[in-house]
């Protein structure tokens, strides 16, 4: 679908109007017509009992025209708009209307789009028999739109896309090999520099963790590293590494989940799949920072190879883990790429993962845990999050008591702390990797990375929660 500005309404399109509560206003500035229209509008509002709650709509049909409200004036957020503009989307497909214009404060005109995108998203691949009912909404003008703050809504909303169908597609079809191939197909495309390395190499790098988690499959791992470069050569340009946990599938291990549990584990790959989104947007909007994005890719699969509890194993850093459970995997993996991303030297680290079962038990299903080692950085992703609606909650690592549970009698550490803070003893173990000096955040994404009811600009499946307040941190970075 695509988003522009237009200067001028004609008189045949269909208008769609975000108003504030139940005020007219908006159609009394737009339309030259409104005196002779306003007493069917308020007929039609009395009607369906239209109270200007936040996303509800009336639809007018003589002249075609929709009003969606956006609730009280004073809890109007950005997100609002964008909540709001989903709902249109979603209204003009299910209406089976190709073409509208949307009347709207166009301060946010990158909100808007978002929405208009995200609403009309739709994991319908493997549907057959949709496929013939099946309508697309061709295009969705803004009325006096910002033309910059759409291209950027449009590249921000087609990465969130792009995640969600990765994070959608199952384990039959993404494995860590395919899931490098389209990295690297899909980045080169943009310009992006890309290197996948083989298990081989994963080895004589000495990342164990991610060698020994990937080897119990019969898809070995691997490592994924991608470069994008600012064309404009400063002498000294910040360098921001994004790292994402990608594990293709998760059935525990030798740990073995149980069937419910095990369901939807095709989502332990969104980590990894925002990572290769975020990467083809900053292509697409050339910030002039330094951005590496780098995923360690494995399948936790059990099998005569899958390593075992009990098993230490030595990182590519040095340190030493005992396993407790083999289905605390993804921190495993991730200790190997936080430590090679900290040799690149880069001012930030930022690592997006669906690590615990307990950050979702703490905060609900619709946010995701912040953990950082630096408050100001803490501080910049969660004012961010505000503006971009994914929801984010600081929790804390500095409990010393907390971080005795993952000491371990004949390692270094071992890869669980037990059930109790269980998400921030595991922030506390990938801590352990991340190199002095270095600022660093971790977004664990459990929660809101996959959703199975619809809300907001969600529908059901991968969300790609997190994609759209990084490209929004990168783009801030100066």
């Amino acid at each position: 679908m695509l988003v522009n500005p237009v200067k001028n309404l004609k008189e045949d399109d269909v208008k769609i109007f975000l108003v504030e509560g139940t005020s007219l206003k908006l159609l009394e500035d737009t339309l030259k017509d409104f005196k002779s229209l306003k007493p069917k509008v308020e007929k039609v509002m009395e009607i369906e009992k239209f109270k200007g709650k936040k996303g509800e709509s009336i639809k007018l049909i003589d002249p075609l025209l929709y009003i969606f409200s956006l609730g009280e004036s004073e809890k109007i957020t950005e997100d609002a708009y964008r909540e709001v503009a989903a709902k249109v989307s979603a209204r003009l497909k299910k209406d089976k209307i190709g073409k509208a214009v949307v009347i709207a404060d166009t301060k946010y005109s990158k909100a808007i789009t978002e929405g208009l995108m995200l609403g009309v998203y739709d994991f319908d691949k493997y549907r057959t028999k949709d496929k013939e009912d099946r309508f697309d909404v061709e295009a969705i003008n803004i009325l006096n739109g910002n033309q910059k703050d759409i291209k950027l809504g449009s590249i921000t909303a087609d990465a969130q896309i792009f995640s969600r169908n990765l994070v959608n597609e199952p384990g039959c079809v993404i494995n860590p090999i395919t899931l490098a191939n389209i990295a690297k197909e899909e980045c080169e495309k943009v310009g992006l520099e890309v290197h996948v390395y083989d298990e081989k190499w994963i080895q004589e790098q000495g990342m164990n963790g991610l060698w020994m988690v990937g080897k119990g499959s019969e898809t070995p791992p691997r490592f994924i590293h991608i470069i994008y470069k600012p064309k404009k050569n400063k002498k000294k340009s910040k360098k921001i590494a994004i790292v994402g946990k990608g594990l293709t599938f998760d059935s525990g291990g030798l740990n073995i989940k149980t069937g419910d549990y095990m369901r939807t584990m095709k989502l332990d790959k969104s980590g990894a799949c925002n990572t290769i989104a975020i990467m083809r947007a900053i292509a697409k909007l050339e910030p002039d920072v330094e951005v590496h994005g780098f995923i360690g890719a494995a399948e936790n699969m059990p099998d005569g190879k899958a390593y075992r509890p009990d098993d230490i194993i030595v990182f590519r850093n040095g340190k030493t883990a005992e396993i407790d459970n083999t289905d605390a995997e993804g921190r495993v993996t991730l200790a190997d790429v936080l430590s090679y991303a900290s040799e690149q030297n880069p001012d930030v680290i930022i690592d997006m993962a669906t690590l615990t079962g307990a950050c979702v038990v703490a905060l609900g299903e619709f946010t995701a845990g912040l953990f950082a080692n630096d408050q100001t950085l803490a501080d910049t992703l969660l004012n961010i999050s505000k503006i971009t609606g994914e929801r984010l909650w600081q929790l804390p690592l500095d409990d010393e008591n907390l971080r005795e549970k993952i000491k371990s009698p004949v390692a270094d550490i071992k890869n669980t702390g037990g059930r109790y803070g269980g998400a921030i003893t595991a922030a506390m173990f990938l801590q352990e990797f991340i190199a002095d000096g270095i600022k660093w955040a971790h977004l664990d994404i459990a929660g809101p990375a996959f959703t199975e009811k619809e809300y907001k600009y969600y529908s059901k499946g991968g969300t790609g929660f997190g994609v759209r307040t990084l490209i929004d941190y990168i783009l801030n970075t100066k």
